[in-house]
């Protein structure tokens, strides 16, 4: 079931019917390089954090915070990955649904429901695909704040491996920087050569 409009009423409806409710995001269909990262998380169903939104509205350090009182009331947290080898070879679409049911399959509680930020997934566990649910439902937000947090930790790290991309600040996207190091360094392991087609092809005619 997909809903165009997630209000109140509909949010109550599942508030008040189920126990555990999942909220799944995803991070990192955009950038040239790194993985995609889920996250499925559980909240308890009192739990109202100040300053809890989408993910892109929000600073590094403000993620920082929330994402410790996230983790605080959070029943269970779970994380799905899929390297930039599976994106080269399934597509992100279908890498990013791969993500999202590995971040459900892991929680330590089976969820009574999902509420998954547009995209539904192939499970038996009953799900509403929420246009804009990363800005709409709370737990959906909640994710999303975990997964960036987790997703630019690991690009941090491939900077260290792979200098000269600016990943530190970039995170993969494709910023001047990070194309100008490829001009200078070419790909490395972990870029993404199915969005590189066309620069790539270019760089050599």
């Amino acid at each position: 079931m997909r809903y165009s409009e997630y209000n109140e009423t509909i949010k109550k409806e599942i508030y008040d019917k189920y126990k555990y409710i999942a909220g799944v995001d995803e991070v990192g269909r955009g950038p040239l390089a790194g993985p995609v990262v889920t996250c499925a998380v559980i909240m308890k169903k009192d739990s109202c954090i100040e300053g809890v939104t989408d993910s892109k509205k929000l600073k590094r350090p403000k993620m920082l915070e929330l994402k410790e009182k996230i983790e605080a009331e959070a029943l269970a947290i779970s994380y799905g990955f899929a390297n930039n080898y599976l994106i080269d070879e399934i597509n992100i679409k279908q890498a990013t649904l791969f993500a999202m049911k590995m971040a459900v399959e892991g929680l330590a509680i089976t969820p009574d429901i999902l509420l998954i930020d547009a995209e539904r997934i192939d499970t038996d566990i009953p799900q509403l695909n929420i246009v804009k649910g990363d800005l709409n439902e709370y737990a959906i937000s909640c994710a999303s704040i975990l997964a960036k947090i987790k997703r630019d930790d690991i690009m941090i790290n491939f900077d260290k491996i792979y200098p000269g991309y600016k990943f530190d600040t970039n995170v993969g996207y494709g910023t001047k920087a990070h194309y100008e190091g490829i001009d200078k360094f070419g790909i490395t392991p972990i870029h993404r050569k199915s969005f590189l087609k066309k620069y790539l092809q270019e760089s050599f005619l």
